[in-house]
């Protein structure tokens, strides 16, 4: 497993080692030890997968407080642009993101550590998401970032009429107009 930089430290790319030859391939796409040395110390407790079409925009969401969630994210199949955008008020890099193409054929991981809002738009014609969280889903504890904040100046990659959104991603209020951030001097993996 290969570990690559981003723009924002604590978000990064992993990428793992893939043994081919002509029946296909083998990867390890998890391993706590590795993942423990490479990144942080964290006990994942819950995978999800969603499946989505072109032009469907996810995001970008988080979870507060004591439901803060830690992602590592990854495409089975298909395609997306992954961002995280920091929301740690007080963080050198707050309202800042990283945009990360995520595929099938990469099979590139992004890891998203608590204090970011996550989403992701699929590029494809469909893609399989998967993803690894450090804490169970939490409904009270839903927050979000509007999608299309001026801002943050996040490029979707996608034409403003093919993307498709949620009613709930379409209400998040803009990153400066929301009370329910996290603050980068307090240790939410404390």
């Amino acid at each position: 497993m290969k570990l690559l930089k981003t723009a924002i430290e604590e978000v990064v790319i992993l990428e793992p080692e893939l043994f081919g030859d002509n029946r296909g391939y083998f990867k390890e796409t998890y391993s706590q030890q590795l993942f423990d040395t490479l990144v942080r110390p964290i006990r994942f407790v819950q995978d999800n997968e969603s499946k989505s079409r072109y032009g469907v925009v996810r995001g970008l969401h988080f979870q507060k407080g004591k439901y803060a969630q830690s992602k590592l994210v990854r495409v089975i199949s298909g395609r997306v642009l992954d961002v995280a955008v920091d929301i740690r008020q007080g963080s050198p890099t707050f309202g800042r993101h990283v945009a990360v193409e995520l595929s099938g054929e990469n099979h590139r991981m992004l890891f998203i550590p608590r204090g970011f809002a996550h989403g992701f738009a699929v590029l494809s014609e469909e893609t399989v998401f998967q993803y690894k969280c450090d804490n169970y889903y939490a409904p009270q504890a839903e927050g979000g970032i509007a999608w299309d904040d001026p801002t943050l100046r996040i490029d979707w990659q996608l034409a403003m009429q093919d993307i498709i959104l949620s009613e709930k991603d379409r209400s998040y209020p803009f990153l400066n107009d929301s009370t329910e951030l996290f603050d980068y001097h307090i240790d939410y993996y404390a």
